[in-house]
């Protein structure tokens, strides 16, 4: 943006002057300053999609489900503000795991090898027991995968499979329950890179006619890229999740809206780094798209714009 005698002067944040997050991320965005504003900018993008009546995609990696992070996706979700979701395996283990059996607050410093010997898994500051995470997902599944089998299903797409699994968890507190309750369908294409995954291996041993059909996955996604007006993503991180959705994105010209969280650096060249209008040259965002990447970890940035986008929803 060239400087010229009608730019934007930078205001100062009045902090006493802030009735809710709306109000504090319009502020953030008039401050000019650095990630401050990139956050303001994110909030007007989303609210900009929503009102447009885009279909929105929502991607993200597991570990923040690990975290209180899980119940902003579950709004999202619960409320209806998002249309599809494509994530990983790791976020079908944590959602149910979680639904059936605590985690805990632990620390990034806790000595790991103890930990083992107690059979405590660390995920950054966050503590999961074997007992609330492989054990109680195969205890749960095992008997679930074998109802699905005696009622005559022997091929199925991981968005059918985790649609069921939102009816069969049964809790408000599960993304997955609330995605089943409203028709919003999830997607995960990495769908054996977890611990259900690993269920499905297992359980496939002893039915080997039992298949997870990954293709009618993307045949499905085709027809909503195919058929959408507009459409927008929220991305929480890279990987898998993040290129699935730029990728599918593509083949319609690009997406209109994206707002991107990323902690990753550009200069390595990694897809988790690459911030939006790099995707611009590939074709999966297009060029007169609104955009915004936003520097920081997504358990504090992801509250800031989702508060204030349902803040700004009340005063509608």
């Amino acid at each position: 943006m060239a400087f010229n005698g009608r730019s934007r002067k930078v205001a100062d944040l009045r902090l006493d002057e802030c009735a809710d997050l709306w109000e504090l991320t319009e502020q953030m965005y008039a401050s000019g300053g650095f990630t401050a504003k990139k956050v303001g900018e994110a909030v007007r993008i989303m609210e900009k999609m929503v009102s447009e009546d885009a279909y929105i995609f929502l991607s993200f990696p597991a570990d923040i489900i690990s975290t209180g992070a899980r119940g902003v996706i579950r709004d999202l979700v619960k409320r209806k503000l998002i249309s599809g979701v494509i994530t990983t395996c790791g976020t079908l283990d944590h959602d149910l795991a979680r639904s059936w059996k605590p985690y805990y607050h632990g620390d990034f410093m806790l000595d790991d090898a103890s930990l083992r010997k107690r059979k405590i898994n660390r995920l950054g500051n966050i503590l999961v027991p074997d007992s609330s995470y492989g054990i109680v997902l195969e205890k749960k599944l095992m008997p679930f995968l074998g109802k699905l089998y005696d009622g005559g299903v022997r091929n199925i797409s991981t968005m059918e499979l985790i649609d069921r699994l939102g009816e069969f968890v049964n809790s408000e507190e599960s993304i997955l329950y609330w995605a089943h309750r409203n028709g919003i369908p999830v997607f995960v294409p990495g769908i054996t890179d977890g611990s259900v995954g690993s269920q499905l291996w297992m359980f496939w041993q002893e039915h080997r006619d039992f298949q997870i059909d990954i293709l009618r996955d993307e045949h499905m996604l085709s027809d909503i890229v195919f058929t959408a007006k507009k459409t927008g993503a929220l991305m929480i991180g890279g990987g898998i999740s993040k290129h699935h959705t730029i990728w599918w994105n593509q083949f319609r010209g690009g997406l209109d809206y994206v707002v991107y969280l990323t902690t990753a650096q550009e200069y390595d060249g990694s897809l988790s780094g690459a911030p939006v209008r790099e995707a611009i040259s590939w074709g999966k965002v297009r060029s007169g798209a609104k955009h915004v990447t936003v520097e920081g970890d997504a358990t504090i940035t992801l509250p800031l714009i989702i508060g204030a986008l349902f803040a700004k929803m009340k005063k509608r």
